[in-house]
């Protein structure tokens, strides 16, 4: 690699630093960062979209300039947008600072802007160039990018069990399979998605709280997903002070008598199946990138079968619970050949204490 092709790449690294300081806070929007040189290579200027609704990398960078970026270049992450928002278009800001070249990483997979924010900018004689550090943008954005193409919001689906593979006994009991610390750090991770979901399984058996225990300002979106609609009167969830719940039910079996015993807080849905892609589609709908999946085995299973997944989350705990009956993370998929099982891929694996936390992809 050329001293020429490293300095560009260090400057992409910055705006993709950047870009991570607003990564868990600009749903429905992608995480972005930006930065500018003046026409001898020195930085003068930078900036990250933090929220919807606040100006977007290239603007806040912009806005901070103290010197004319004419004949300078600038480097984003993501296609600079050329249509009007919630804020204007920043393609029209980047025309107008005479900047002579613009350094992007990938294309914005949004309809309203792909290819045309990099045609704007050719056609106003600015120097286009796209590709730099490519693999670590995607991987940024990939829950953005994920939703934008597919209309599903991307999918994280989470357990904890033991060393022999279960997650609760046969009478149900789980608590606490993983110690304290897998527990705390689940709470961090919750703070990286815009929704968690359970079945009314989970609710009726756990009553959780679902929360980040204020990690995250708002907290996720929480989800039920039911079939029955038999939920409790009272529930941790019902409580609506600290962050939304939203019930999505299946209109096709549930008993509707029982929706008087959600509280008016909680938003309702129904659907015309069971099948969680209608799920994914309405958290898409919402703006929310990244979902996890905190539901039992039978949701879980149904999720996976539906596409709905494209991540598993699994604490491990050096304990064993034995037992043929005792419960399990998923379901049965019938398969009858080797050649049919899910195959995952890179593999992330930490210890947490003596517990072991396997973060792995589903296949493209």
């Amino acid at each position: 690699m050329t001293e020429k092709n490293v300095s560009h790449t260090k400057w992409m690294k910055r705006a993709i630093f950047l870009a991570c300081l607003g990564k868990n806070t600009t749903s429905p929007n992608p995480s972005v960062g930006a930065v500018i040189l003046d026409k001898t290579g020195k930085l003068i200027s930078e900036g990250f979209h933090y929220k919807a609704g606040m100006p977007h990398a290239e603007a806040m960078a912009f806005n901070n300039l103290e010197k004319d970026a004419k004949g300078g270049s600038m480097y984003v992450n993501l296609e600079p947008c050329c249509h009007q928002g919630k804020t204007p278009p920043c393609v029209d800001k980047v025309i107008s600072s005479g900047i002579r070249k613009v350094y992007i990483s990938i294309q914005d997979p949004d309809k309203r802007v792909s290819g045309k924010g990099i045609k704007l900018l050719k056609e106003a004689g600015i120097q286009v160039h796209l590709g730099l550090c490519r693999k670590e943008s995607l991987d940024l954005n990939k829950a953005f990018i994920h939703r934008n193409i597919s209309k599903k919001a991307f999918g994280v689906l989470k357990w904890a069990m033991s060393i022999d593979g279960r997650i609760g006994l046969k009478n149900g009991k789980s608590k606490w399979i993983t110690n304290e610390e897998s527990r705390s750090l689940v709470h961090s991770f919750r703070a990286e998605f815009d929704a968690i979901i359970i079945g009314g399984n989970t609710l009726r058996k756990d009553n959780p709280i679902l929360t980040t225990r204020g990690l995250k300002t708002p907290e996720p979106l929480r989800v039920v997903f039911t079939k029955s609609l038999d939920l409790p009167s009272k529930s941790n969830l019902w409580d609506c002070n600290n962050a939304k719940t939203i019930v999505i039910y299946d209109s096709s079996t549930a008993n509707e008598s029982y929706l008087t015993r959600i509280p008016k807080c909680v938003e309702v849905e129904k659907v015309s199946s069971d099948n969680p892609e209608l799920i994914s589609k309405i958290l898409a709908r919402r703006g929310c990138n990244k979902v996890l999946w905190e539901c039992g085995p039978r949701l879980a299973t149904a999720a996976i079968q539906s596409n709905c997944i494209q991540e598993i989350i699994t604490f491990i705990a050096p304990k064993i619970l034995g037992g043929e009956n005792s419960m399990n993370p998923l379901g049965d998929f019938e398969f009858e050949e080797m050649h049919e099982i899910i195959k995952l891929s890179d593999s992330q694996v930490n210890l947490i204490g003596n517990d072991i936390c396997v973060k792995s992809s589903f296949k493209n």
